[in-house]
């Protein structure tokens, strides 16, 4: 069977908003969903995401939503789940014990780098999944509903 250029797009454009239409309403279970990116070492950021999530729970808790938060930390800014450099390790035990919904990824990636760099493994906390590489969750994340930010 010969399929020709007009057919083949046509082809794929419904195949592409059969997809879509699919995808949206997979994504629309009345979860509200919000992944922040952290990629610098900066306590600011750190602060400044950990305010975002705390603010964003309390809204929809608030609300009666029923809500779902995931930080990804990449590169540099891995440093927010090391237990040995974290500055707001603290307070980041206090959100795994007290706010479930929100939850926590370490790029695996960046954890390679890092062993590589220092001759052993970073201690990455426990209330961390760690995942395949962080930018490639968040796209997972954004397939999936989440509206991803960057503070």
């Amino acid at each position: 069977m010969t399929v020709n250029r007009r057919t083949f797009m046509t082809i794929s454009a419904a195949f592409a908003a059969a997809g879509y239409a699919n995808s949206a309403l997979a994504e629309d279970d009345g979860v509200k969903k919000l992944a922040i990116q952290i990629s610098d070492n900066e306590k600011g950021t750190f602060q400044k995401a950990l305010n975002v999530a705390a603010n964003f729970a309390r809204a929809m808790s608030e609300a009666g939503e029923m809500y779902e938060v995931e930080i990804v930390a990449f590169n540099a800014g891995l440093h927010i789940l090391r237990e040995d450099t974290s500055p707001v390790m603290e307070r980041i035990n206090s959100f795994a014990q007290s706010m479930p919904e929100v939850t926590f990824s370490a790029c695996n990636n960046t954890i390679t780098g890092m062993t590589k760099k220092e001759g052993k493994a970073p201690p990455i906390t426990s209330h961390a999944q760690v995942v395949p590489g962080g930018v490639t969750r968040l796209m997972e994340l954004d397939a999936m509903g989440y509206f991803v930010i960057r503070p």
